[in-house]
């Protein structure tokens, strides 16, 4: 007899020795070791290929009460052998007939301790596949449960959720079709997984309406907001064509369908600033779950007010405004990050919002709410330091739909406050061109605005009319802003007569010359010469080396420049060179304006 037959005539035999024994003691009697040999001969049946013997076993009436104390044991080896069989594979076919039997007559407190164990344990690529096919076993043995649903379900979900959140979350349309690791298939299973409880606790609440018995209601709604922040924060949510149903766009409905049948939604979307029951009593955990909380939340403002999920069971009574109010703090949150899938949900939420509001209609008080200053910031930072193109386009276009919609002393007091933190001259430069586009409006409208005339615009221009650091500003760093200004100053001495004075310019003339005009002449003088000097510099240089393929390094603004031939750093001191002549002419037509309308007046005064 061949040597692998005589072994599985010896795995078969042993199982059906234990059985044997087992059968005539009492379910008190059963022993520790009388698992362990039941658990090895079992392994062994399943790992030789006798699945068919083994289900045998496991439907004999006989072996019932057996099966209900020492089945459990067979589920890790059982997973092991599924997860290895082809699904076309007969034997994987036996596997699973044995799984569901076990799942009918083991002890369900033993069974769904040894199924979350399989899910625990499991790794890598064989996460969603261990979670898909234990699902259902898993459902089952809890609906089963007498003691302590609430826990077990809680328990369940967390240990499915902590075991997929690892997992890279597709993003583009072809990872979304591929769905290598079964992700996307995953997170909907769950989702169903989850649904019967969510029906016990609604028929419950629809009993009583004061429906007392929270837990299971707080273990699903803890789940929900754990699907909000994975994977539905990270996932492209946009319309995707070619996909006829898009995996995670499903999975949303479903989680803001749970959500609005627990009476949750509405709560979580505007009632949020409550805060809810803490479990912890260690602050950092408390942190944590904060953290993990505004995430969720942010994802959920952005499900209903840019992907309309649930927006029909809104009631039409907010103002626009309010909206705004209750979206900063979750726009806040999203612009935080780097990562482009929050970063542009943080952009489109906001400009929902914005959207919905009509120009020159947000009161200024707004600006005393901490989100309103820090909003703008977060948007200058994604402006000025994203590395994503689009979004750095989308983030100016926002900041100026945000500055649109306050009326004159919201724009007033928000131009002061970005002067004030932006820290960048392309920002205060676009801010100083808007300042510019408000001072037209007030002058060319028949009713005054006194934000933007008198002594009100005086006080912004101190901020506006001057070097940083006098007359040693970095008049190239700074460029951008000093342009703007140069040009506002031009608009408001060719617009403003010195008769009328309506924005208090001419006044102010003397502290414009001392603060910012001849500052600025100084410290174009000491540039020219400085960067003339350079370029004399390397010219000589490039004579000694006679080759202009020279690599050397070159620092500009302070910032060491990336190694350039000789040739390379010479175009770039030109190009400086340059921008101080525009700075300079610009300049010079100023001072030429100035002059003519105080010579003009002089002249009708004698």
């Amino acid at each position: 007899m061949p040597e692998e037959q005589t072994q599985t005539i010896m795995a078969v035999d042993e199982l059906q020795a234990i059985i044997e024994r087992c059968q005539i003691l009492e379910e008190a009697d059963f022993r520790g070791e009388d698992y362990d040999l039941f658990q090895v001969a079992g392994q062994k049946c399943l790992e030789d290929g006798h699945a068919a013997q083994l289900l045998e076993v496991v439907q004999n009436v006989k072996n019932k009460v057996i099966i209900k104390n020492m089945g459990w044991n067979l589920i890790s080896p059982l997973v092991r052998c599924i997860l290895a069989y082809k699904k076309e594979d007969e034997k994987r076919e036996l596997c699973l007939k044995i799984l569901d039997q076990l799942v009918q007559l083991c002890n369900p407190k033993e069974l769904f301790l040894g199924l979350l164990e399989q899910i625990e344990q499991t790794s890598g690529e064989q996460v969603c596949q261990t979670i898909m096919l234990l699902l259902q076993p898993l459902q089952t043995v809890l609906l089963k449960l007498q003691n302590k649903k609430a826990y077990s379900v809680g328990l369940s979900l967390a240990v499915i959720m902590n075991q997929l959140t690892p997992l890279p979350v597709p993003y583009t349309k072809q990872q979304i079709q591929e769905d290598k690791l079964g992700l996307c298939q995953c997170c909907n299973a769950v989702v169903d997984f989850a649904k019967p409880f969510v029906n016990e606790v609604v028929k419950n609440m629809e009993k009583s309406s004061e429906y007392n018995d929270t837990e299971l209601k707080e273990e699903l709604l803890k789940f929900c907001m754990k699907s909000l922040k994975y994977p539905l924060l990270t996932a492209q949510l946009e319309q995707m064509e070619g996909i006829e149903e898009h995996p995670f766009r499903h999975l949303a409905a479903e989680i803001i369908d749970i959500l609005l049948d627990m009476r949750e939604l509405m709560p979580l979307v505007f009632l949020h600033h409550k805060s809810r029951r803490s479990y912890w009593e260690n602050q950092e955990f408390e942190d944590i779950e904060r953290k993990n909380s505004a995430d969720s939340l942010a994802c959920l403002s952005y499900l209903v007010f840019v992907q309309h999920f649930g927006i029909n069971c809104f009631p039409v009574v907010f103002s626009s405004s309010y909206l705004l109010q209750c979206n900063m703090t979750h726009v806040e949150v999203l612009l935080k990050r780097t990562e482009e899938s929050m970063l542009s949900k943080g952009l489109d939420l906001f400009e929902s919002c914005l959207l919905r509001m009509e120009d020159n209609s947000l009161l200024h008080q707004y600006l005393e709410f901490r989100e309103f200053i820090n909003v703008p910031q977060d948007l200058v930072k994604v402006m000025t330091l994203c590395p994503i193109e689009h979004l750095r386009k989308k983030s100016l276009s926002i900041l100026q739909l945000f500055i649109d919609k306050f009326e004159a002393e919201g724009k007033y007091t928000l131009f002061r406050c970005l002067l004030k933190t932006s820290n960048h001259a392309g920002v205060e430069g676009y801010i100083i061109k808007n300042i510019k586009d408000q001072i037209h409006l007030s002058l060319t409208k028949t009713h005054d605005n006194i934000w933007f005339t008198g002594h009100h615009l005086i006080s912004l221009l101190d901020l506006v009319l001057l070097l940083p650091e006098g007359a040693e500003t970095d008049l190239l760093q700074n460029s951008d802003r000093i342009m703007a200004s140069l040009n506002l100053l031009r608009y408001l001495v060719i617009k403003d007569c010195e008769s009328d004075n309506q924005t208090g310019v001419w006044t102010a003339l003397a502290k414009i010359e001392k603060n910012f005009l001849k500052p600025l002449h100084v410290g174009l003088n000491m540039s020219k010469a400085h960067y003339e000097a350079e370029i004399k510099n390397k010219k000589e240089n490039r004579r000694e080396a006679h080759s202009s393929n020279t690599i050397c390094s070159l620092t500009v603004s302070g910032e060491k420049m990336p190694a350039m031939t000789t040739e390379m750093q010479l175009q770039v001191l030109h190009s400086a060179l340059f921008t101080f002549d525009l700075i300079e002419s610009v300049l010079a037509r100023v001072e030429e304006l100035i002059e003519v309308k105080v010579k003009s007046v002089m002249d009708e005064n004698i």
